[in-house]
C-alpha cells in the first residue's frame, strides 16, 4: 500500500515533495490542503498523489503534519488546469495551485465565515408549521435545500420569518465555512425588479441560431459586435439556456470597475439565481467565502483570477472585452486569463465565447483562419441608435489653450446647453506628468526609476506610477533653488480644474484610479443615469463597457504618442481604445459625436476609425505583422532579468543566450535594456526568443529553463514571460 504522499508547495522549484503518511492514514485525496514541515518552518501545500517509495532516503523522509480539510479544496478539473499552466507557462506547479486559492486558505488557520448563515436544527428537519404559516413553511423548505445568508433573507424580506423559526427552535444562526453549504454568499446589492428579456434584434437572433446548438460541446466563438450592439444581451440568452440545463456559467471581465453594472444586469435578469462575484477588490474574507461557495452558484462573475474558481457543473465561459490587456497578469505567473479560459473550456468540453468590439489580432486571426467561429453584430441594438460621427481637430492649424481647442470647448458647451452629457478622455492621471523648473530645466525625476514623478496637486505629492515612490512637492527647485516651479503637461486632475473654470455651470466628475474604488462605481452609474453629472473626465477606466444613455459627446485628448511608438502593438491598442471611448457616445436615441484632437489627422488609423471599420484596420495590421514576422504569425517568449546594475542584468542574459539549445526555427535575439530600464532601484534587461512554431518554441524553453538557475552572475530576479504583451 502506498505510504508516500506527494505534495506541491509554493516554492520556485519545479518539483513535488515527498512526505511519509502517519500511521492510521492510508491516503489523502488529490487536491486536499495539507500542512507539512519544510526546512525549519511549516507550509501549506496541496496533496497530488501517492507512491510506494521515494527517491529520498527513508531516514530523511519527514511526516505529514495534518490534513487541513475533510474534502479536497481543489477539484480534479482545477488540478488539470493548473498542470496545463505549469507546462505552458513554465512555472512551478505548487506556486500556481497556491495562487489559485484565496489568501485565507493559504495558511493552516481554519477559516470561519464572517457571514451569518441560517441553518435547520434537528427539530426543524421534522417540523410541521401550521397551515396558515405559509411564509414560515416556505422558508423551511428553502432551508431544507440549502442554508441561507442573513443578507439574502433581508433582501427577500424574510428576516421576521427567520426570527420566528429561530424562536421555535427549528433554525439557528451560525458562522461556518460555506463549503459546508454549497451556497454562495450573496452580495447585499439589491436586485430590484426582474428585467424581462428585450426582443432580440435580427442580428442577435441569427447569432443565437448559430450559438445555442453549440452549447453542447467545446468550441471558441468570437463575438465581434460594434459598441452598443447587444453583446451582453447575447451572453444573457446563452447563460439562460445553460442555467436551464442545471449548469453553471463563468463570465470573465477585465476590470473590477465593470462588476457593479454587470452584476446589476445579471441579478435583475436572473432573480432567484445564485450569483457570486470574485475579484481582488473584495476583502479577503468575502473573497474566500465566495470562492468556497462557487461550487453551488449558478453564475460566477469575476476578473482574471476567477478562471481558477471551482465550478463543477460548468457549462459556458464568457470572456467579455477579450482584447483587454488586463487579462494578462504581469507578475508571478504571467498567464493570460483568456487563453487559460480556452484551455479550461477544452478540458471541460464546454464552449467559450470571446466578445469585443475590437478583438485582439490574435483572436481575429484565429477567426479568419477558421479555428474560431466568427459571429458579427454590425448594428446597434437600439433601432434609433447609430454609430457616432467621428471628427478630427487638426492641432497643426488649431491652437491649444490649456490642452483644449476652441472647437472642443464649443462642443462641450453646446452639449451642456442641450442638457446632454459629455465624456472627456485623457489617459493620464494626476495633475501633470511632471514638475518643471523653467530656469534650469530640472524635471522631477523618480530616484528609483527611469521615469518622472507625477504631480498630484490635491494630495500635495509627487508620485511615481511605476514603483510607488512619493514625496512632498518641493518649495524650490532642487537644482537651482528657483521657487517658481511649473506643472509640465496635463493630467486628469488639471483637466478637471480647467473645465471647472471654463464651464462653471457644469457638474464634473473625475474618474481615474485616484478617485474610484470598487463600491464607487455603482454610485457613479446611478449619478450619471440620474442626470446628476454633466461631464465625466477620466482615463481608460471610462472606456470599457459602461452604458450611459444620455451621453452624446466624447472628446479624446492627447493620444498621438501611440501612433509612432516602438511597441508594435501600440496602434492596435490605440485603435481599440479610441473605438471603445467613441462607443460611449450616442448609445440611445440621441445622435452621438466624437472629437479627437490630433496633430496627425492623415494617419491611416483615423481613416479606418472614422468609418468604424475595425475589420479593415485589422486586416491591414495583420498584413504588416505577417511581413515583419510578428505575432500572431510568430510566438514569442521574453526572458527578463533585474539586477543592481545593468551590466549584471545583461551579463546574465548573454550567458543565458549562450546556453540556449540549438533548435531549428527558433531565433534568439540580443539582450537589450528594457523600455523602462530602471524600476524600484533595479536595472531591467530582456532577451527575446521567437518562432513561427509554438511546439518548437515550447520544446526549446522546456530544455532551456533548467539551465537558467545555475547562471552566474546571479541577478536579483529573472522570469519567463510566455506570449508577452509588455516589453
Amino acid at each position: 500500500m502506498p505510504s508516500i504522499l506527494q505534495v506541491a508547495l509554493d516554492t520556485p522549484l519545479h518539483r513535488l515533495f515527498d512526505y511519509r503518511l502517519p500511521d492510521g492514514l492510508d491516503a489523502v485525496p488529490p487536491g486536499s490542503l495539507v500542512e507539512v514541515p519544510f526546512g525549519r518552518t511549516r507550509q501549506v501545500g496541496v496533496a497530488l498523489g501517492s507512491a510506494a517509495d521515494s527517491a529520498v532516503e527513508a531516514g530523511k523522509l519527514r511526516h505529514l503534519i495534518r490534513v487541513l480539510d475533510d474534502r479536497p479544496a481543489l477539484s480534479p478539473h482545477i488540478l488539470r488546469l493548473a498542470q496545463f499552466c505549469a507546462d505552458y507557462y513554465h512555472y512551478p506547479l505548487g506556486a500556481i495551485l497556491l495562487a489559485a486559492l484565496p489568501p485565507r486558505l493559504r495558511n493552516a488557520t481554519p477559516f470561519v465565515a464572517a457571514t451569518p448563515w441560517l441553518l435547520l436544527t434537528d427539530a426543524g428537519r421534522t417540523a410541521e408549521p401550521p397551515a396558515r404559516a405559509r411564509a414560515q413553511r416556505a422558508l423551511l423548505d428553502a432551508l431544507h435545500a440549502a442554508p441561507q445568508t442573513r443578507d439574502r433573507l433581508r433582501a427577500q424580506k424574510q428576516s421576521r420569518h427567520a426570527a420566528a423559526l429561530v424562536a421555535a427552535g427549528w433554525a439557528a444562526w451560525a458562522r461556518l465555512p460555506p463549503q459546508a453549504t454549497g451556497t454562495p454568499v450573496d452580495s447585499p446589492l439589491p436586485c430590484g425588479r426582474a428585467s424581462p428579456a428585450p426582443a432580440a434584434t435580427v442580428e442577435q437572433q441569427a447569432a443565437l441560431d448559430r450559438l445555442l446548438p453549440a452549447l453542447a460541446q467545446f468550441g471558441v466563438h468570437l463575438v465581434h459586435g460594434v459598441t452598443g450592439s447587444g453583446k451582453t444581451e447575447l451572453y444573457m440568452r446563452l447563460i439562460d439556456a445553460v442555467l436551464a440545463a442545471n449548469k453553471q456559467a463563468l463570465v470573465l471581465i477585465p476590470e473590477i470597475a465593470l462588476t457593479p453594472q454587470l452584476e446589476q444586469h445579471f441579478r435583475r435578469r436572473f432573480p432567484g439565481r445564485q450569483i457570486a462575484v470574485l475579484h481582488s477588490g473584495l476583502g479577503e474574507t468575502a473573497r474566500t467565502e465566495n470562492w468556497l461557495a462557487a461550487p453551488g452558484c449558478d453564475l460566477l462573475l469575476g476578473t482574471r483570477l476567477s478562471v481558477f474558481a471551482p465550478l463543477p457543473r460548468l457549462g459556458l465561459i464568457v470572456v467579455d472585452e477579450e482584447h483587454d490587456g488586463s487579462f494578462k497578469q504581469q507578475d508571478g505567473l504571467r498567464y493570460s486569463a483568456r487563453d487559460v479560459a480556452i484551455a479550461r473550456g477544452k478540458q471541460a468540453g464546454v464552449p467559450v465565447m470571446l466578445g469585443s468590439a475590437t478583438p485582439s489580432l490574435e483572436s481575429y486571426a484565429q477567426a479568419l483562419n477558421g479555428r474560431y467561429r466568427l459571429i458579427e453584430l454590425k448594428q446597434r441594438a437600439i433601432s434609433q441608435a447609430r454609430l457616432p460621427d467621428i471628427e478630427l481637430v487638426d492641432l497643426k492649424h488649431i491652437p491649444l489653450d490649456n490642452g483644449l481647442t476652441r472647437p472642443a470647448l464649443q462642443a462641450l458647451a453646446d452639449t451642456l446647453a442641450r442638457g446632454e452629457q459629455s465624456l472627456v478622455f485623457l489617459n493620464r492621471r494626476g495633475y501633470a506628468p511632471a514638475l518643471y523648473c523653467p530656469s534650469c530645466a530640472w524635471v522631477s525625476p523618480c530616484p528609483r526609476c527611469s521615469a518622472r514623478l507625477v504631480l498630484h496637486r490635491t494630495a500635495h505629492r509627487l508620485k511615481c506610477h511605476h514603483c510607488g515612490f512619493e514625496t512632498r512637492i518641493p518649495a524650490e527647485c532642487p537644482g537651482c533653488g528657483n521657487p517658481d516651479l511649473k506643472p509640465l503637461g496635463q493630467g486628469t486632475q488639471r483637466l478637471e480644474e480647467t473645465l471647472a473654470a471654463l464651464l462653471p455651470a457644469a457638474r464634473i466628475r473625475r474618474i481615474d484610479r485616484d478617485t474610484m474604488r470598487p463600491r464607487a462605481w455603482a454610485e457613479l452609474g446611478e449619478s450619471v443615469r440620474a442626470r446628476e453629472v454633466d461631464i465625466l473626465v477620466g482615463t481608460q477606466m471610462l472606456a470599457k463597457g459602461h452604458d450611459f444613455p444620455d451621453m452624446t459627446l466624447a472628446l479624446i485628448l492627447d493620444t498621438d504618442g501611440a501612433l509612432y511608438s516602438p511597441d508594435f502593438r501600440a496602434t492596435e491598442r490605440l485603435f481599440a481604445q479610441l473605438m471603445q471611448v467613441a462607443g460611449r457616445a450616442g448609445r440611445a436615441d440621441k445622435p452621438g459625436r466624437v472629437l479627437i484632437q490630433t496633430a496627425f489627422p492623415d494617419h491611416p488609423l483615423f481613416r479606418y476609425l472614422q468609418r468604424h471599420d475595425y475589420a479593415g484596420y485589422a486586416r491591414t495590421l495583420l498584413s504588416e505583422r505577417h511581413q515583419l514576422d510578428l505575432p500572431p504569425f510568430t510566438r514569442q517568449v521574453l526572458l527578463r532579468a533585474e539586477a543592481a546594475t545593468m551590466d549584471t542584468a545583461l551579463a546574465f542574459l548573454q550567458r543565458a543566450a549562450a546556453l540556449a539549445p540549438e533548435s531549428a526555427g527558433v531565433s534568439v535575439f540580443s539582450a537589450t535594456p528594457a523600455a523602462m530600464a530602471r524600476v524600484a532601484n533595479l536595472e531591467r534587461a530582456q532577451l527575446l526568443i521567437q518562432s513561427t512554431q509554438r511546439q518548437a518554441l515550447q520544446a526549446f524553453v522546456r530544455d532551456w529553463r533548467p539551465q537558467l538557475d545555475g547562471i552566474r552572475p546571479r541577478v536579483a530576479h529573472w522570469s519567463l514571460d510566455i506570449d508577452p504583451l509588455v516589453f
